[in-house]
């Protein structure tokens, strides 16, 4: 499989590496990096790197203030650990990286030899910008640049070149190894030898040819179609090749119109990869951030980007990402199998978005770029939990970005927007309050369960079951960051509804292969409060039920009905599982009765009213209901939901509390109120005000609410037929809102995507019908409104709205 090393290039790189360690621990007294390629201006592809260069080295920092100064520090100190722990051997560059794979294939095992392959070239990479960033204590040392060209030699001989035969992850190849090799070239140009650049580019050109970008399919589109332009981008660059070049900016252009299936963008904001995972905090951050990096990269160059499609991704900043950026953070609900990886929690990975907004507005309007960087100014203040400028993950580049907007004092920063947002194309939801905000996420027919592969997200089976996220604005912000996710019960994640059923890791399928055999996935929103709901079928399970959401101004009202299941199992609705870190004292209150402060405690609640947990919020079951509470310790391993985590036992405290639904039940329901950040007091308040909240369903037909102060009438109709004053003679989602200046909405969405016909009629006195989408095709007034929807299927589950003035 790999080409032996002689033993005379052996020996003589041995010798450059023993002199490398030695004169690495004394470097020059010179600290200024490399300069670029002379005369840029005269040579286009020398313009290239120089650009390359500033934009993964970073510029407009000082590298002896912090943050800067200590991360420098760290990456002098990783590249020094990694250059004396550099062994080229047959197989392997570092011991503990060897790539040699004695059965190539594509099963786990190559996959791990493969990314071996791809860190080593990762690990020249951090040596490279070791020696050209200023202030690492190897800045111009030449044993280090010498033992990164070493390095390189012996990947090129040994695994990287254009005769081997690829194995294991297709991505080691096409994107991991090659972009960090080509970075390497452009920070080493001047110290590579034509005769290795050649080398070193005829490999890209074998695992890279041109015929990978040209069909927009397969593995090549979304974040990894940009991914795969980066690299041919750059080997234009190294290898002096116009039409690498050309061909790179060409090949975006599929990227940039919104779909309609598949992965990219959608019209709603939706953003999927890997054909059935929402991916917008991890993929679509690859994707944002390499968009912005070409950009920058190819502007003011004979191969800008001038397709006026990109402006699609200029809009996606606020369409597509905000909805999904808190604090700082970027919600779980559309990170996929990033929530397993344990070096990177919502914090971190949403720092590395507000960075890349910021390269991004480089290239979009003064208006945008303003608007941009007063949003990122906003997230990057408030995030007290994890502040972006103390983020160890975070680059220098991006550092210096994000503490450039931050020193602005030209900008205000812009608050967190009030308002619902929700995306039909890929099953989830946004809900933006005064003082909160919360994330929902399901699945159906299109949409995967979860995703797992790669040996990642062993255990994320129940997080598309209705997965319901909340933070508070200035509390709460670690929920899901404080080793949530190797500590919680994965069967009782917050919101959902699941089967005790025992699952094994990785259960359903790799790469988000297993779908519900459900459409009723969706609901209608005013862009302020909404309704959705979700016909969930369970994971490898026999679990039947129908939730309701109807998220409100200081609440989400919960719904749940038709619940069955014959898996031999007791089936449980978690209302909430709240991670109370270390510690874990938070005062637990039922009915104005404190509970124990002991672990483990556990209860039955009968007949319990309302429930609540100091410093996060309250929770309301209508008409009083026996539930669950738990306050417990849990222990677990980020390697247990991910084969490369770390082995290390973390123990969190959470107090849970779930409706237990028993074995096997035929008809189970349940009903209560969320209400994020409220006080002990506004909770017993809400419980005792029975005419706040009005039910008027919740069965296996309809379920729907009615909250008189608020003007409000909601139901999800699962079939036709009555709730309260709404009669629908199909399923469909309605929310009608009487706004108390003699005019009322009405919200009308198709979550099913299949009617071809739908009528409504509300029972109240209308006028006259102000305004209406061209899918009602008659609407008719007086003692009731009665609309005529036609092909709602053309729709895509998106709202419909009317405008009505009363009698």
């Amino acid at each position: 499989m790999t080409t032996a090393w002689s033993r005379r290039t052996f020996l003589a790189t041995s010798a450059v590496l023993t002199a490398a360690v030695g004169a690495a621990l004394t470097p020059p007294a010179s600290a200024a990096p490399l300069s670029p390629s002379p005369s840029p201006a005269a040579d286009p592809y020398a313009a290239l790197r120089a650009t390359w260069s500033r934009l993964i080295l970073g510029e407009g920092f000082s590298p002896t203030a912090e943050p800067f100064r200590s991360r420098l520090t760290d990456l002098g100190a990783k590249a020094r650990g990694l250059l004396e722990t550099m062994a080229p051997a047959d197989g392997s560059l570092w011991p503990d990286a060897v790539f040699a794979d004695p059965d190539p294939d594509t099963d786990a095992e190559s996959f791990a030899f493969s990314g071996r392959m791809a860190d080593s070239f990762t690990r020249l990479n951090t040596m490279a910008q070791a020696y050209r960033q200023q202030g690492t204590g190897l800045t111009g040392s030449t044993a280090l640049r010498d033992a990164v060209l070493t390095g390189l030699e012996h990947l090129n001989t040994q695994v990287y070149n254009d005769r081997q035969t690829r194995y294991g992850n297709w991505y080691s190849w096409q994107i991991g190894a090659p972009q960090a090799l080509l970075d390497v070239c452009v920070l080493l140009y001047d110290a590579i030898a034509p005769e290795r650049l050649a080398r070193y580019c005829a490999a890209v050109d074998h695992f890279v040819p041109d015929s990978a970008v040209a069909s927009y399919s397969g593995t090549s589109t979304g974040a990894n179609r940009v991914d795969l332009c980066r690299v041919l981008a750059l080997r234009g660059a190294v290898g002096a090749s116009a039409a690498k070049i050309a061909l790179a900016r060409d090949a975006l252009s599929p990227v940039f119109p919104l779909v309609s299936k598949g992965d990219g963008l959608y019209a709603d904001g939706s953003f999927i990869q890997h054909t059935t995972v929402p991916y917008t905090g991890s993929y679509g951050s690859v994707m944002l951030g390499g968009l912005g990096m070409l950009f920058a990269l190819l502007k003011g160059s004979d191969w800008e980007v001038t397709d006026p499609k990109r402006q699609v991704v200029f809009d996606a900043v606020e369409n597509a990402w905000a909805p999904f950026l808190f604090n700082g953070l970027v919600m779980d609900a559309v990170a996929g199998r990033a929530i397993s990886r344990g070096e990177a929690d919502d914090h971190r990975r949403g720092h590395p978005i507000l960075a890349s907004i910021v390269l991004l507005g480089q290239g979009a309007s003064a208006a945008e770029n303003t608007r941009w960087r007063s949003l990122v100014k906003g997230w990057a203040q408030r995030d007290y939990y994890s502040p972006p400028l103390s983020n160890p993950s975070l680059g220098l580049t991006a550092l210096a970005r994000i503490k450039n907007v931050l020193d602005d004092t030209a900008l205000t920063p812009l608050p967190e927007p009030d308002g619902h947002r929700l995306f039909p194309d890929m099953a989830r939801a946004t809900h933006r309050r005064p003082g909160w905000a919360a994330s929902l996420s399901m699945a159906d027919r299109r949409i995967t369960y979860y995703e797992t592969g790669n040996g990642e997200n062993l255990r994320g089976w129940h997080t598309g079951s209705g997965m319901l996220y909340w933070w508070g604005d200035t509390f709460a912000n670690g929920q899901y960051s404080d080793a949530f996710w190797p500590t919680v019960d994965p069967y009782r994640l917050p919101g959902t509804t699941a089967s005790r059923k025992a699952l094994a890791n990785g259960a359903g399928g790799d790469w988000g292969a297993s779908l519900p055999d459900v459409n009723w996935v969706g609901g209608a929103t005013d862009g302020k409060r909404a309704a959705v709901g979700q016909y969930l079928r369970g994971l490898s399970s026999t679990l039947m039920a129908k939730k309701s959401w109807f998220f409100l101004d200081d609440t989400v009202v919960c719904l749940g009905a038709g619940i069955q299941c014959r898996d031999g199992a007791t089936v449980e609705t978690t209302v909430d599982n709240r991670n109370l870190g270390p510690t874990g004292n938070a005062p637990f209150t039922v009915d104005g009765s404190a509970k124990p402060l002991t672990l483990p405690w556990s209860a039955t609640l009968t007949g319990a009213s309302w429930a609540h947990l100091g410093g996060h919020g309250g929770y309301v079951f209508p008409g009083g209901a026996t539930v669950k509470a738990l306050r417990e310790n849990r222990t677990g391993r980020w390697r247990d939901i991910n084969t490369g985590g770390s082995a290390d036992q973390l123990s969190r405290k959470y107090l849970t509390l779930w409706f237990d639904h028993g074995k096997d039940p035929s008809d189970a329901s349940y009903a209560y109120q969320l209400l994020p950040g409220a006080t002990e007091q506004r909770t017993a308040a809400r419980a005792a005000d029975s005419g706040w909240l009005l039910v008027l369903a919740n069965s296996d037909d309809q379920q729907g609410v009615a909250v008189p102060s608020l003007g409000l009438t909601a139901v999800n109709f699962w079939f036709g037929g009555t709730a309260g004053p709404l009669v629908a003679d199909a399923p469909c989602s309605v929310m009608v809102t009487e706004h108390g200046d003699g005019t009322a909405t009405v919200c009308v969405s198709d979550p099913m995507r299949k009617r071809t016909s739908l009528t409504l009629t509300w029972n109240r006195a209308v006028a006259s019908v102000v305004s209406k989408p061209a899918t009602v095709t008659s609407a008719a007034t007086g003692t009731s409104l009665r609309l005529v929807f036609g092909d709602l299927s053309a729709t895509r589950g998106a709202t419909q709205t009317v405008k009505v003035r009363l009698a």
